[in-house]
């Protein structure tokens, strides 16, 4: 087999991870298989006059973004989107912002875990002040070196960035968060990728301290701890964790700490909605935050469900292309639906059906005229790719199925999340084809659709590609992202109370791979990658 050509040279680079609710108590981490040797599409995409550009490279949060913390229920994620959109593509609601204000080392940070993980839920973010604090300049970074500056003062913080990226939280678009090095009192390079969730936790000593912070805050909680224990755990903090000695920790507190909380932290208590005395130690208060916060998110549930039965009654979209049901493709489908069909009858089939999926996506591609030289001698007016590059997306884990085929040719409630991501970092230039062998309600396509809308990558350059749809996944998709071409091989009408295809072809990755699913799964797959 010859290698791809350069224009299709980055399909599949990257790694997107969706999954499940019902499946995320895993955690695990899926990337993108390495390239392979794969049948050449130099007759279709004929390299005219271009060298082979160099690979290019992805970026991945799977190392960066580890789960905040681990439950006996769940495993719950900080970097994850939530599913509800209206028919517009855009969140039906803003997120639930609470903002939690305090002295340093009151214990806001145990006391945002506690509501985490009383929640209950995968999909909350959790946003530090402390990872705001300003670039200091040379004369300024000497003078943190010998505990001289003051890291205590409204000044110290950038809070112009802070509501910026707070603003684009709560709109669920995504954000880039600098990472700020204690020990040597500076930013890093690298910066962290957060997605929105409908419940934000910000947290930090000046929360309450800016009114257009104030503005974006649904729910002040101020955590009030006695002054003597917040010294003794900030000696604690600061000298196992961040390196200071017992001395400079001290003359900081006296000099700076203590005179920032009666100045500007203090006063800001009256703002505060709920006041919560001793911290992690009050139970009570906690509990009640827990309850009005899932006041909020039933609303955000009904939202969903709303969603899910939305324009059902309405003829299929233009943007729909189904693959002709010729006697051949209908034999194939014959054969896979089968619940009586080898593993190896399942996949074989399966694959030449991809084969013919992959073939018609790409010919939905724009083609401008190109010329080009017989071996006679004599031109020949031919077509070729007129977009710059190719990538292609799968939704994991039964999407990375299809991934051979686009080379070749070059839970409880259903609720999904964002656990791995890998993209190139010029994708918005490409047209990119999105994978997904099967799509029921379409949530987690919609999800994968809006991470790539984030990455800049415009709405008619994603084609999504599925061996089966549900109606009901089409008409989510297409309505939410009007742009978007869908292009499948067959669609089924119905869909149960599970959210499983009827008739379908049952899970699609467990009789792939030869797995066994769990009963309660729906026909969405519970992955997603570039």
């Amino acid at each position: 087999h010859s290698s791809p050509p350069a224009k299709l040279e980055r399909a599949l680079e990257g790694a997107l991870f969706l999954s499940l609710s019902s499946r995320e108590d895993k955690g695990e981490c899926s990337a993108a298989p390495g390239s392979s040797s794969a049948e050449s599409l130099d007759r279709l995409y004929p390299a005219v006059g271009s060298s082979k550009p160099p690979r290019k490279r992805t970026t991945s949060q799977c190392k960066s973004e580890p789960p905040l913390l681990r439950t006996s229920k769940r495993t719950i994620y900080t970097a994850g989107r939530p599913p509800w959109y209206n028919e517009h593509g855009t969140q039906s609601k803003e997120a639930f912002v609470i903002g939690l204000g305090g002295g340093s080392a009151s214990g806001k940070t145990t006391v945002a875990t506690m509501i985490i993980e009383a929640l209950d839920v995968p999909w909350v973010v959790l946003l530090s002040m402390d990872s705001f604090y300003k670039v200091l300049t040379k004369q300024q970074q000497e003078q943190a070196a010998s505990n001289d500056f003051n890291f205590d003062h409204p000044d110290a913080f950038d809070f112009d960035l802070i509501i910026a990226t707070l603003k684009k939280l709560k709109q669920g678009k995504s954000v880039k968060i600098p990472i700020y090095d204690f020990t040597t009192h500076s930013r890093k390079k690298e910066w962290k990728t957060l997605y929105g969730a409908n419940v934000i936790i910000f947290e930090g000593i000046m929360a309450f301290a800016d009114k257009e912070l104030l503005k974006l805050l649904d729910l002040k909680i101020f955590v009030d701890t006695d002054s003597d224990i917040r010294l003794v755990r900030r000696l604690r903090r600061d000298i196992s964790e961040r390196g200071r000695d017992i001395e400079g920790v001290i003359k900081q507190y006296n000099k700076f700490v203590k005179p920032a909380f009666d100045q500007y932290i203090q006063p800001t208590m009256r703002l505060a909605d709920i006041v919560v005395p001793r911290g992690s130690g009050n139970t009570v208060a906690i509990d009640l935050i827990v309850q009005h916060v899932h006041s909020q998110l039933e609303e955000v549930r009904a939202a969903w469900a709303a969603l899910a039965s939305a324009h059902q009654c309405h003829p299929l979209p233009q943007t729909l292309s189904v693959l002709k049901s010729t006697p051949q493709v209908r034999g194939m489908h014959t054969i896979i639906r089968n619940k009586e069909t080898s593993r190896d009858e399942f996949i074989f089939y399966s694959k030449r059906l991809m084969r013919l999926l992959i073939e018609h996506a790409l010919s939905l591609l724009p083609f401008q005229s190109c010329t080009v030289q017989t071996p006679q001698g004599h031109d020949y007016e031919g077509r070729t790719y007129s977009g710059k590059q190719i990538t292609g997306v799968s939704i994991l884990r039964a999407g990375e199925t299809m991934e051979p085929a686009l080379r070749a040719t070059n839970c409880n409630t259903g609720e999904p999340e964002l656990h791995y991501l890998r993209l190139p970092k010029d994708i918005s230039e490409d047209h990119v084809i999105l994978m997904d062998c099967t799509v029921s309600t379409g949530a987690a396509a919609m999800m994968a659709v809006r991470v790539l809308l984030d990455h800049d990558v415009p709405e008619d350059k994603i084609f999504l590609l599925s061996l089966l749809m549900a109606e009901m996944g089409v008409h989510s998709v297409a309505y939410a992202f009007p742009r978007v071409k869908i292009i499948t091989t067959a669609v089924d009408k119905k869909v149960n109370d599970l959210f499983r295809i009827i008739p379908g072809i049952g899970n699609f990755g467990d009789r792939y791979f030869g797995t066994d699913a769990p009963p309660d799964w729906s026909d969405d797959e519970d992955a997603l990658s570039t």
